[in-house]
């Protein structure tokens, strides 16, 4: 079963400009994958588009669910 986007502090769009401003890469490209999953964009897809696969993705939806914006950058 899908892991869902609980978190309602940045819509779709909010996270594509979050995204476009940062300086990690990384923590990019995963605000990307999550304003797809919000936009109704199938995981695989979005998961692939980003360059992951879909466990990744669900992990990291675990996580911005947890942390938000701050918890998808490396550790």
């Amino acid at each position: 079963m899908a892991v869902s986007v609980d978190r309602k502090d940045h819509t779709a769009s909010e996270l594509r400009r979050l995204a476009a401003g940062s300086r990690d890469a990384s923590a990019a490209r995963r605000m990307l994958a999550l304003a797809l999953v919000l936009e109704g964009v199938p995981r695989a897809v979005a998961a692939e588009t980003c360059g992951m696969d879909r466990q990744t993705l669900r992990d990291w939806v675990h996580r911005y669910n947890a942390e938000g914006v701050s918890g998808l950058s490396n550790r």
